[in-house]
């Protein structure tokens, strides 16, 4: 996990990510609901990464692309993101590198589609885009998009 060095408790790395957020925010709201500003944006996002986490943001944006196009693209926090027509994220991958952590993730945010009782999963760790795991995010996909 990211180390805690500034008086406010945050990490360098978690007030950059602030620092980012508002910064996209911005630009976001300048391109406004415009698809091929936003996909530019997860592109850039994607080519920013390295290793593993490039081939894992790769393999999101495939299915993301290939199982809900209606998904748009953007980022979230610097993130590769897809969000529903409202403009609220629906799934985004979270790369190791960004906070120094062990594994990405992809993560499913409240408007998706996944409920299945009192309780269910919303994050998931990823080490390696496999077959298997291409097959279970394109499942999940599926389901948070109804």
């Amino acid at each position: 996990m990211a180390e805690k060095t500034t008086s406010d408790g945050l990490s360098q790395e978690e007030r950059q990510a602030v620092k980012d957020r508002a910064k996209e925010l911005r630009a976001q709201a300048k391109a406004g609901k415009n698809r091929e500003a936003g996909l530019k944006q997860v592109l850039e996002a994607i080519g920013k990464l390295e290793g593993t986490d490039k081939k894992l943001a790769e393999g999101l944006h495939k299915v993301v692309s290939e199982t809900a196009p209606d998904l748009v693209p953007k980022t979230f926090y610097g993130f590769p993101a897809y969000a529903n027509g409202d403009g609220k994220v629906v799934v985004f991958f979270q790369p190791a590198s960004k906070f120094k952590t062990r594994y990405g993730t992809v993560n499913f945010d409240e408007p998706s589609q996944l409920d299945d009782g009192d309780m269910w999963p919303v994050g998931f760790a990823v080490i390696a885009w496999t077959s298997e795991v291409e097959k279970k995010i394109t499942q999940l996909v599926k389901k948070a998009v109804g």
